[in-house]
């Protein structure tokens, strides 16, 4: 990991997603009633809908909300439907981009993902032009001066597809998916509690970018995800010290 620390920027994420809360608690309660609407409302028996109501919970979302957003996907609540959709770029310096969304207006969404695309320096590009380049997984990072030894004990008896120990001292436990949830409870039971955890599409390689092409970068990320209708941007991009 030379070049830029893995630890600060998750960090940098971490405080961008914080700043942008009150539209966080809006796409977490879209998701939420799309899990609930696929496989049911009890988080117990949908890994989707526990995820979604996890990510809920570290945001501080209100117990209500999260509640009406899972009897809107089961039909107690009236509620609009959504859709998904994933559109794939690439951005500043030929970083490969992956941008879901949830919506009920496709056409919409693509024409408003394409012109933020262009209008930052990057381009959207055809179906498949990118994914590729990334693998679906389990992510959970712990902090510098996290016991590596016991801590990939713990995660290898919990089942973590691999643990990988960056040069800035924290640590990274990697999952299948559908392991994220009961990889991260056993960590949890014996000690150790991630920094910060998710189920994302990691870049098998990344682009360092720093100055002003980090700078633009980081504009069309935040465009991207300003947008009512996305989910989650992924990037390979990753910003220097």
């Amino acid at each position: 990991m030379s070049g830029h620390s893995k630890w600060a920027n998750i960090q940098h994420r971490k405080g961008r997603q914080d700043e942008k809360r009150g539209a966080a608690f809006s796409k977490i309660a879209k998701e939420i009633t799309v899990a609930a609407r696929m496989g049911g409302g009890d988080p117990g028996f949908n890994p989707r809908l526990r995820l979604a109501v996890d990510k809920g919970k570290s945001a501080n979302m209100p117990k209500d909300r999260i509640d009406n957003a899972i009897k809107k996907g089961t039909g107690e609540l009236e509620g609009v439907e959504y859709t998904e959709a994933r559109y794939e770029g690439y951005g500043v310096g030929g970083v490969a981009v992956i941008v879901d969304c949830l919506t009920d207006n496709r056409t919409r969404t693509v024409a408003d993902v394409r012109y933020t695309f262009s209008r930052h320096g990057g381009n959207m590009g055809a179906d498949g032009c990118v994914v590729f380049q990334f693998k679906r997984c389990g992510q959970l990072l712990f902090a510098p001066g996290t016991d590596e030894d016991a801590l990939m004990e713990a995660a290898i008896d919990a089942g973590a597809e691999d643990v990988v120990a960056n040069d800035d001292g924290s640590i990274e436990v990697v999952t299948a998916p559908n392991d994220y949830v009961p990889v991260k409870d056993s960590l949890e039971n014996a000690g150790f509690s991630a920094e910060f955890g998710q189920v994302t599409m990691k870049p098998e390689n990344e682009i360092e970018l720093s100055g002003d092409d980090a700078a633009k970068m980081q504009k069309l990320i935040d465009a991207l995800e300003d947008l009512d209708d996305v989910q989650d941007v992924y990037t390979s991009a990753a910003f220097g010290d």
